[in-house]
Parts: C-alpha cells; structure tokens; sequence
C-alpha cells in the first residue's frame, strides 16, 4: 500500500456515493492505499466537509478517516512552503514529504508549481487519474 495525500476538494469529491470519483473513498475504506493526513489537514477537512455537508456527517468522515488502520497520522517538523500563491496548501506538501508520498491527489491549480521544483520533489496526479488508477487495480 503507497502513501497518499488528498487535498481537501479531493477528499469533499469523493465521499459521496453518487460521485464518479467515488472509487477514491471506497478504495481507502477498503484498505487500498494509506491516506497520510496531519492534525491542520483534518481540521481543514472537518471545516470544509461540515461547510459543505452538515457538522454531523463531516464528523463522522473525520471519525472513519481516524478509525482506520490504512490512516497515517504525520508529523511536520519543517515547513519547505514551496506553494507561495495559496500557502494555506503547504500543509498538504509537507505532509507528503515527511510520509514520503507517491503524490498528491489534487486539481487545484497552486500546485503546479511543484513540477517545477526538483528538491524536494512533491509529485501531484488528478482526482481523475487517481480514480482511474484505482479502477485498474480491479
């Protein structure tokens, strides 16, 4: 199982059941990858879930998502900000740097920078080609 991060659009996209990217939640309930998430990454996806949903099912995504033994909790002990446009971002690329993930899932536009950057480098896929990625494992 690799090491992943999702960016919090990545995760809100994929928990419900009636989203094509659906694929994403159900392959990490089912122990398919390892989500690599700080405690400043779950409260983002706590605020953002109960935002976008209601607080008592954003509360029980945080509670699956922290009851699983495929989670791994990672602490930050340097911050690299290498996102300078939005660098609310950087907690989620230097939690795939400590956890040594294979990438981020994300299609936020900030993150683009990264390829530019050679060390450390931080590679990102799609929310699509990580859900296709999911599928071929079938």
């Amino acid at each position: 199982m690799e090491n992943i991060v999702l960016d919090t659009n990545s995760l809100v996209v994929s928990v419900s059941r009636k989203s094509r990217n659906y694929i994403i939640w159900k392959k990490f309930i089912d122990g398919e990858y390892v989500l690599c998430v700080t405690t400043e990454i779950l409260e983002e996806y706590s605020e953002i879930l109960s935002a976008v949903t209601t607080p008592e099912i954003s509360n029980n995504i945080i509670m699956a998502i922290l009851n699983r033994p495929n989670t791994r909790r990672i602490e930050t002990y340097y911050n690299f900000h290498l996102i300078e446009e939005d660098p609310d971002d950087n907690k989620f690329v230097d939690c795939a740097i400590s956890a040594n993930a294979r990438f981020i899932v994300t299609d936020d536009r900030h993150y683009k920078v990264l390829e530019k950057i050679d060390f450390p480098k931080v590679p990102c896929i799609s929310i699509d080609e990580f859900a296709d990625l999911l599928r071929n494992l079938q």
